[in-house]
């Protein structure tokens, strides 16, 4: 048993010598899950004549997840309860945590006030939100999930009550959802003392952000137009919006948006997704199947990104942190993400479960193992309910049809098909936004 639990370097891909490298885990980790997930190093098992095939090689994160997403079996992880700064895959727990709130329908518009961008950390990732202008938040949801705007949060958040409110909101969503290693200080995911989660915690997260449809939608789209200033704006401003974002420094996250005026009236620009592994880059494909999720960098965090994936009839989420993205580069996290993914689609059915995500708290009854599911729980939301977020606004989807998610310029992200058959009900299976 021993040796299923900790398997030899060679088997792992990963070397004793990069271990001693690397910033240890705890000995003692929560056991959300299972007893295993709190174990410290790598957690595989292969079945026994299964010839299940080996885990990558050359794995650098301090922490992953692989894990089947309709029936939530964890098919491998490696310190998946470590807590690690979450960098802007904090962002889906923002996200799952407000949408679907009345108040926030997708048409309803705000108007920035300077203290709602007061406490934007220095160097932050923004979508470009101006003080005194006025924006839908379906606007804002893109500036959160595409350009990963920090502007685009704390606006949210504004309406949301402010940041206290929202906070605490969080914090207490992640509990309902047993993300025990997950603590929020600020909602966008900057750098901030105190402020963690884990592999685990940020799969839970994404798993139950994917049942919305809303949510769903935003995560997929790779480009959509965001409001501007206005021509004299933006002149006055020396076209502010052209500049190009960096991931490489501070603590600004992966972007490449940028906009110009173009008329009398107010203009728009064309942000398009920072995860790479949804939109590629460079010599990085993207990911055939991918349907999002998040990714996220700041200094202290380095890379973190959480994705989801369908091939065939199977769904796995994957989760990494921390990669060793000085010596590999910053699209390692993404590479290592569909290593992962390629070996849990390879490996599913040749090893054993080493642990499990478990429902939310609302979604369990009393039972042996306390995790059954009491059909209910699941919040519901404007999409499901009829009101889609996408509702009359332009997108496009870099997704693969084997997902049923279809997008085209000029028309709106529809997802109609796909969506993870969890254990417990999911209210309005299979709407998606309304065209």
């Amino acid at each position: 048993m021993a040796a299923a639990v900790l398997l030899p370097a060679l088997l792992t891909g990963t070397s004793a010598v990069a271990d001693e490298e690397k910033p240890r885990p705890p000995k003692r980790m929560s056991t959300v899950g299972g007893e295993r997930l709190g174990l410290p190093g790598t957690q595989v098992d292969p079945k026994p004549g299964a010839k299940a095939p080996a885990l990558p090689k050359k794995l650098t994160a301090r922490a992953w997840i692989v894990a089947d997403a309709e029936t939530g079996e964890v098919l491998a992880a490696h310190n998946a309860h470590w807590p690690l700064a979450p960098a802007s895959t904090l962002k889906m727990l923002f996200a799952d945590t407000l949408i679907g709130k009345p108040g926030f329908e997708a048409e309803t518009s705000y108007t920035v006030r300077p203290e709602d961008l007061a406490e934007l950390g220095e160097g932050s990732s923004a979508v470009g939100v101006k003080e005194d202008h006025a924006y839908t938040v379906h606007d804002l949801w893109n500036g959160v999930f595409l350009a990963s705007g920090n502007d685009a949060v704390h606006t949210l958040a504004a309406m949301n009550g402010g940041l206290e409110k929202t906070v605490r909101e969080m914090n207490e969503r992640a509990a309902e959802l047993g993300a025990k290693d997950t603590h929020v200080v600020s909602p966008d995911g900057y750098d901030a003392d105190g402020q963690t989660s884990s592999a685990y915690d940020l799969t839970l997260i994404a798993r139950s952000g994917m049942q919305k449809p809303d949510f769903r939608a935003y995560a997929a789209t790779t480009t959509a137009t965001f409001p501007g200033a206005f021509e004299d704006e933006d002149e006055k401003k020396d076209g502010e919006n052209e500049e190009e974002q960096d991931d490489d420094g501070g603590n600004g996250e992966d972007g490449e948006q940028g906009g110009k005026a173009d008329g009398p009236k107010r203009t728009h620009y064309q942000i398009q997704t920072t995860n790479r592994l949804l939109r590629g880059a460079g010599s990085l494909e993207p990911y055939e199947g991918l349907a999002g999720v998040k990714n996220g960098y700041t200094t202290h965090a380095g890379y973190t990104f959480t994705g989801v994936a369908e091939r065939g009839d199977r769904t796995l989420l994957v989760t990494v942190m921390h990669p060793d993205h000085q010596k590999e580069g910053r699209n390692r996290v993404y590479e290592e993400t569909a290593m992962l993914f390629d070996w849990g689609f390879a490996a599913a059915d040749a090893v054993e479960p080493v642990g499990e995500l478990v429902p939310p708290l609302s979604a369990r009854q009393p039972a042996a193992d306390g995790l059954e599911p009491a059909g209910h729980g699941e919040p519901t939301d404007a999409a499901a309910a009829g009101d889609g977020a996408a509702a009359g606004h332009s997108s496009t989807s870099g997704l693969s049809t084997a997902l049923g998610l279809v997008g085209a310029t000029g028309s709106v992200l529809a997802v109609t098909v796909w969506l993870v058959h969890r254990r417990w009900p999911t209210p309005g299976a299979g709407q998606g936004p309304r065209r």
